[in-house]
């Protein structure tokens, strides 16, 4: 925990420092138990910035290859994504995601934050699409509010196509609480959608992004 807490605040450090961040709402922010923080997700570092910014920690997936990639960037990168608590899932395996959503339940349950995107992946053309219904099983099954989070700029941080990083202004609009009757794991697909389809309405008035009533096609988890 002590490692935990030094990378976020060397992390919140770096971050306002250099991007100045406007940050709203991060009072609705349960100060204690479970809870899911749903951002949108416009910029591979949307999870660093939750994960610093938030007054509590949070557990993001990361991609498996952050934590299996060779040299001395490889051990960087997998030491780095370890003390924030992200959690790896394999790409485009569909029992290694299920697998993941378990493990995200299993922090739910020890009263700890989790964080995942409804969109399932960064949207490349700043559109809000239609939320997958993980998150609403998430939010049935443990009963844990779910924080709806509106991230606006932060795909400035790093243009498509670039390597670079360009610190950017960049806002945070942390939502009131959503809170859903716990049903456990036995609720309908309908009950599910539902939920998740109020999350989603509750990220877009926090974003004021243009919506799609689509899926984002990109199978990428970051």
């Amino acid at each position: 925990m002590e490692m935990f807490e030094a990378v976020r605040w060397t992390t919140r450090t770096l971050i306002a420092g250099t991007c100045r961040p406007s940050v709203v709402g991060i009072e609705n922010v349960p100060t204690d138990g479970p809870f899911i923080v749903a951002p949108n997700h416009l910029s591979f570092f949307d999870s660093v910035i939750v994960q610093a910014l938030m007054p509590r920690p949070v557990a993001f997936f990361a991609k498996a290859e952050y934590f299996t990639t060779g040299g001395v960037k490889g051990k960087a990168m997998k030491a780095f994504f370890e003390s924030v608590g992200s959690i790896p899932v394999e790409r485009g395996e569909q029992a290694a995601s299920v697998q993941a959503l378990k493990t995200l339940m299993d922090i739910l349950e020890s009263g700890r934050g989790i964080g995942i995107y409804p969109e399932g992946t960064r949207s490349r053309d700043g559109i809000l699409y239609r939320g997958r219904t993980g998150v609403g099983w998430l939010a049935l099954t443990t009963g844990a509010p779910v924080i709806p989070v509106g991230l606006i700029g932060t795909e400035n941080l790093q243009r498509a196509g670039e390597k670079g990083v360009r610190p950017q202004h960049f806002t945070m609009k942390v939502g009131e609480p959503l809170y859903f009757d716990k049903t456990g794991p036995d609720h309908s697909l309908p009950a599910r959608r539902e939920v998740t389809d109020r999350i989603m309405d509750a990220i877009a008035e926090l974003s004021g992004q243009e919506r799609s009533t689509s899926y984002n096609q990109s199978k990428v988890i970051e």
